[in-house]
């Protein structure tokens, strides 16, 4: 784990985020929003914020990073949101230079819907900035309907659009969605360490038979299973940080980045660091292997603590309700599937 990692790991292993999530949950936002002026003293806030408008400018492995610990402890929020697919796309889009200082000072909470790959805009009732995206129009919106989601500590709101802030936003759009897909995907990462951790942690002191069932073959081969999950998706992540680096470097060099429907051209003709195909199958391919591992994980920890893991009061449903909520969110496997077989196509 890196230096940032570590930190950020001991900040919210102190935050106790399990009993701010269900405040939140019960509509005490304060505790929460506590912990993100926190987030925002460790530069979390500001990773996704090019530096020109007082951000980090952060590469996406840093991100990918800062959301996996995230997810490691549960944070509540829009994280995906706030923290990489809107600074990404207000910066592309050329507007809201004030909202972007903001974000990254910590200040401000944003989150979005961009229909029909985000349908619903998590987090509104914290948010200070609500956008939506349609045919490529950008536009400040506000709740409209709510809906509830698996996780109590996640809200989901129908957004309305407003005041115009911009038109022809859809290469940005698209590549803030790669950066809010990639987010989620380091979000389920995280959690699926934390669920096999539980596990394991529990498995050590639950005896059965006067022995620890973490003794038994069944339980050692299913954890295994568990570990060995994480640990194949976690290059897919990394690959899929990687790619979008070499795409935000080349686009620095040579003019916009690729948008969604293919490679844009440096000043010679060719195309600008790694194709737009290339970049969209990684990030499918990332988001579906830990969507994968972080479901498996899930369901190996039901098995192991049996009927107490389907209980609210125990910790571990904290992780189950974000794995469940955060697996479709951002496309769900099955459209990450398809993704990669169009892009290998």
């Amino acid at each position: 784990m890196s230096e940032f990692g570590a930190a950020l790991h001991e900040m919210l292993s102190d935050a106790d985020v399990t009993a701010v999530a269900r405040s939140w949950a019960r509509g005490d936002l304060a505790p929460g929003l506590a912990l993100w002026r926190g987030l925002a003293e460790l530069g979390v806030t500001a990773l996704a914020v090019p530096e020109q408008r007082g951000g980090l400018g952060a590469s996406p492995a840093d991100l990918v990073v800062a959301c996996e610990e995230l997810g490691h402890h549960a944070v509540p929020g829009p994280v995906a949101e706030s923290l990489a697919a809107v600074p990404v796309l207000l910066a592309g889009a050329a507007v809201g230079g004030e909202w972007l200082g903001a974000l990254a000072d910590g200040d401000l909470i944003a989150t979005l819907a961009a229909p029909p790959g985000v349908p619903l805009a998590p987090g509104a009732e914290v948010a200070g900035l609500v956008l939506l995206v349609v045919d490529g129009v950008l536009s400040a919106g506000r709740p409209g309907e709510w809906y509830r989601s698996v996780d109590p500590a996640r809200s989901l709101a129908e957004v309305r659009g407003g005041r115009v802030l911009a038109g022809d936003v859809a290469e940005a759009a698209g590549r803030a969605a790669e950066f809010g897909t990639l987010a989620c995907a380091a979000q389920l990462l995280g959690a699926g360490r934390a669920l096999l951790e539980a596990s394991v942690r529990h498995a050590s002191v639950r005896e059965q038979f006067g022995r620890p069932v973490g003794t038994f073959q069944a339980v050692k081969h299913r954890l295994a299973d568990v570990a060995i999950g994480l640990e194949f998706a976690r290059p897919l992540l990394d690959a899929a940080a990687l790619a979008l680096g070499e795409e935000a470097a080349a686009a620095g060099r040579d003019g916009p980045a690729p948008g969604r429907d293919g490679p844009a051209a440096g000043r010679d003709g060719s195309a600008a660091g790694r194709d737009g195909p290339a970049v969209r199958r990684d990030v499918s391919a990332a988001k579906v292997a830990c969507a994968d591992a972080a479901y498996r994980a899930a369901r190996a920890a039901l098995q192991v603590h049996g009927a107490i893991g389907y209980t609210a009061e125990h910790q571990l449903s904290r992780w189950l309700v974000q794995v469940r909520a955060l697996v479709p969110a951002w496309g769900g496997p099955a459209e990450h599937r398809a993704r990669v077989l169009r892009e290998l196509g």
